[in-house]
């Protein structure tokens, strides 16, 4: 008996299904990829229980004959391509012949549909045809999809929740919507309508209706041609990013598409005007001969290899950069006026310079890493008033000048405090000429073994203390402040030095206040496309849990009443929103970790920026809060906050260590 033989139909139509149909949004996308390629301008989506229950695609497009609607649910049966040339010549979405064959495979699909005279209804459960009659005589096509999965429930467990099933089918609907602006969709779930666009062709309509009004009025139009390429759409200003590249639509001859290097050519024409791990909206309509395209390397099709791709990156940057160039990139300041601002309580005259630094010098976030999670610190105490009070900042914590103090009760040595070995095997400078040298070089030979012993006996006897007694000295540029300790010289970077500090006092306080909150007198309102607001039912609870309640106010908004006092005044709404970018961008996150980044976001926001002067009295008083921390060494963002200059490595510097024969005119003592 041969070992080798041919699978079944069936058999095959349901291994091809594990590659185009994953979850109910493929389902969908191939429905809705048929509908539009029939040349339909109305597509209604309908799904229950966010697609597994039922889907429904009905479109008013051209329809299928009587005598094709049996070939429509056979392998590779299209009527896209007929021979090897027209494989390079692809302008339509589907032409593999895979996907009614494949949904069917693994679902319970009616298809009803007419070319304008007696129509056609096709049952057809798990592959085989069920029924073959007549239907009404709407042009168009209905397909009705029941069961999904129903006789392969091993692929259930491989979906997610319904709220995140029911946004990638959103998302599938959205993007389509967005490349084809002339065609009216309209997407419902359970009775509840998510999306509907109206077919008149405007773009800049369409992405109004999908990522709100607000977000479509910041967003310019661009156009930009060469022989090859034609690039036209819509970008946001820089101020309007999101915390993911997830919002950048990129459309090649109508078809969604996901490629890494024109994404990076659309973000590389921002230049600078981008803040690091930021990301602008985006919809890119790219067109070019089908020739240059091969859109078959892969069953989804949204994977393509494009023909020149570099001229094509090359364009998509210039066309971005000069767009933006001949923009007034100053946001509009009535705009961006925050709704209320709560006067911060100053309790001395430093308290008062470093709020108003904080206002003036804010620091954009600059990195998207996360810190490894430090053990909380204590925040420091500030004396009671009456009545209730917003938590003390660290900036709003008086404290007097102080020589900054090292600290010994560390477990684990990071730095010595002094290395007097190893400064002592240097040569002593001669006092005098050649002579004189020569003549006191066992006397200092002695003096030098005695307090290498006396050091030795000091280093055992003393625990070993990782960070030094700083003395301040001044400040550079108004960035880096320079500061001496027995061991040598140290520049502190003074922004990630406040960093540091802020986020250990944050950390700690984000997770003891949650309770404590402030009403607003004008409520905060978001606005965010479906897609969002569905993964955001997914983590209201978290959400919460830091004390940012959101409320659902309206199809496609959220509603803020009030928020958590550590919030920086005039920063409620800019803060709100970067907690909730953090949320759609990783999805899964948990409550300790979403403190975790809410601190290290509040520490940069709330630390001095570079290029800001600080009198000796606030510089003092910056070391000394630093000398108190946990991990002093580095930023929440892994960055250094001091560097050392030894005693060795100035003598270095300056050419003092050299031949001990020199004498000391040479050296300019």
């Amino acid at each position: 008996m041969p070992k080798i033989h041919e699978l079944a139909s069936v058999l095959a139509d349901q291994i091809a299904a594990g590659e185009v149909v994953e979850r109910p949004a493929s389902v969908v996308k191939e429905l809705v990829e048929n509908a539009v390629d029939a040349n339909s301008k109305q597509i209604d989506i309908t799904v229950e229980e966010a697609g597994l229950q039922r889907i429904t695609v009905v479109d008013d497009g051209d329809g299928i004959a009587d005598e094709d609607t049996e070939m429509a649910f056979k392998r590779h049966a299209t009527s896209k391509i007929t021979d090897r040339k027209d494989l390079f010549r692809i302008k339509s979405l589907g032409f593999r012949g895979e996907a009614l064959p494949s949904i069917a495979s693994v679902a319970d699909v009616t298809l009803t549909t007419s070319t304008g005279g007696v129509g056609t209804l096709i049952h057809n459960v798990g592959g085989i045809i069920k029924a073959h009659t007549a239907a009404a005589a709407r042009k168009g096509t209905t397909v009705t999809v029941k069961d999904l999965f129903g006789n392969v429930p091993a692929r259930l467990k491989y979906l997610k929740s319904p709220a995140t099933e029911l946004a990638r089918i959103t998302d599938i609907v959205n993007r389509l919507a967005l490349s084809y602006p002339d065609v009216a969709f309209s997407l419902v779930h359970n009775g509840r309508e998510l999306t509907r666009t109206t077919g008149r062709g405007d773009l800049q309509q369409v992405i109004a209706g999908i990522y709100g009004v607000q977000s479509a009025r910041k967003m310019v139009a661009i156009k930009g041609a060469n022989p090859d390429f034609k690039v036209t759409g819509y970008v946001s200003l820089p101020e309007l990013t999101r915390a993911s590249r997830q919002y950048i639509s990129l459309l090649l001859n109508g078809r969604y598409i996901h490629n890494f290097q024109l994404s990076k050519a659309l973000i590389a024409g921002y230049g600078s005007k981008l803040m690091v791990g930021r990301y602008p909206l985006a919809v890119l309509d790219i067109h070019m001969d089908p020739l240059l395209v091969d859109v078959n390397v892969h069953p989804t099709k949204q994977e393509v290899r494009i023909s020149q791709e570099p001229e094509l990156t090359q364009l998509i940057q210039e066309t971005v950069f000069k767009r933006l160039s001949t923009e007034n990139l100053i946001p509009d300041v009535f705009n961006e006026l925050p709704q209320q601002k709560t006067p911060e309580p100053a309790t001395d005259q430093l308290t008062m310079a470093l709020n108003d630094a904080s206002t003036k010098y804010e620091m954009s976030n600059r990195s998207s890493a996360t810190a490894a999670t430090q053990p909380a610190a204590t925040p420091q105490p500030e004396t009671p008033q009456a009545g209730p009070q917003p938590l003390a900042t660290p900036e709003e914590v008086p404290v007097d000048p102080v020589v900054v103090h090292q600290r010994t009760d560390f477990k684990l040595p990071a730095m010595q405090a002094f290395d007097a070995k190893y400064r002592m095997e240097q040569p002593a400078a001669p006092l005098g000429g050649p002579a004189e040298s020569a003549a006191n070089r066992p006397a200092q030979a002695a003096t030098t073994n005695q307090s290498q012993a006396q050091a030795t006996q000091l280093t055992q006897a003393q625990p070993q203390q990782r960070f030094p007694e700083l003395r301040y000295l001044g400040q550079v540029h108004g960035t880096y402040l320079l500061a001496e300790a027995d061991d040598g010289l140290y520049l502190i970077d003074q922004h990630a030095a406040q960093e540091r500090v802020n986020y250990e006092y944050y950390r700690q306080a984000i997770g003891e206040v949650s309770d404590d909150e402030q009403k607003l007198l004008v409520p905060i309102v978001l606005d965010y496309p479906t897609t969002d607001v569905l993964e955001l039912s997914n983590h209201i609870e978290t959400l919460g849990s830091v004390g940012v309640h959101l409320e659902s106010f309206g199809p496609n908004s959220f509603i803020v009443h009030e928020h958590p006092t550590w919030f920086k005044a005039g920063q409620e709404t800019d803060t709100i929103k970067e907690m909730v970018d953090w949320v759609l961008k990783d999805g899964k996150i948990s409550v300790a970790a979403f403190r975790e980044k809410t601190a290290i976001m509040m520490s940069c926001k709330r630390a001095i920026k570079a290029n800001h002067h600080l009198d000796d009295q606030q510089a003092r008083a910056l070391l000394k809060k630093l000398a108190t921390a946990e991990n002093p060494f580095n930023c929440p963002h892994g960055r250094p906050v001091l560097v050392h200059l030894t005693d060795q490595d100035l003598e270095k510097l300056f050419k003092r260590i050299q031949d001990p024969h020199h004498s000391g005119d040479d050296w300019g003592e």
